[in-house]
C-alpha cells in the first residue's frame, strides 16, 4: 500500500547559514487518505542520503479532491544543527524536545490581575481591614 505514495521536491535550496537543505515536498497518494510526516521524513532519508532524526517536515495541506498534498522539509547536516535552529514546538512534535507545561492563558492572566491588586499593600489572605 506505501507503494503507491510518491515524493517530488521542488524549489530545493541550500542554507549555508542555517547548516540545512531546504524544500516544497509533493507527496502523491492517490489511493490513500493522507500519508504521516513520520513515513514522509523516513522517504526523504532514503532519498537524500540523511538521517531520519535530521529532517523536519511541516505545513502539508492536502488538495481538495485528495491524491496529493504539499509542504515543506527542512534536511539538516546533523541532528545537532537541527536542536540549534528548529522551534522548540517542532522538535517536541517529532519527538526530540520537552514541551513546557504551564498553566493556560487565562489562568496566567488572572494571576496578573490579582497581584495588581495587592501592590504596595500587604493584606492578610481572606480579610480585610474596616478603618
Amino acid at each position: 500500500m506505501s507503494d503507491s505514495v510518491t515524493i517530488r521536491t521542488r524549489k530545493f535550496l541550500r542554507n549555508a547559514l542555517l547548516a540545512r537543505r531546504q524544500m516544497v515536498v509533493d507527496v502523491l497518494h492517490p489511493s490513500r487518505a493522507n500519508v504521516s510526516k513520520d513515513e514522509v521524513r523516513e522517504r526523504l532519508a532514503t532519498l537524500y542520503k540523511s538521517d531520519k532524526d535530521a529532517i523536519s517536515v511541516f505545513g502539508f495541506r492536502t488538495q481538495f479532491g485528495g491524491g496529493k498534498s504539499t509542504g515543506f522539509a527542512l534536511i539538516y547536516d546533523s541532528n545537532a544543527e537541527l536542536k540549534r535552529f528548529e522551534p522548540n514546538y517542532r522538535l517536541v512534535r517529532i519527538g526530540q524536545g520537552v514541551k513546557v507545561e504551564k498553566p493556560s492563558r487565562q489562568q496566567r492572566k488572572q494571576k496578573k490581575n490579582r497581584g495588581k491588586k495587592t501592590r504596595g499593600t500587604e493584606k492578610k489572605a481572606g480579610k480585610r481591614e474596616k478603618n
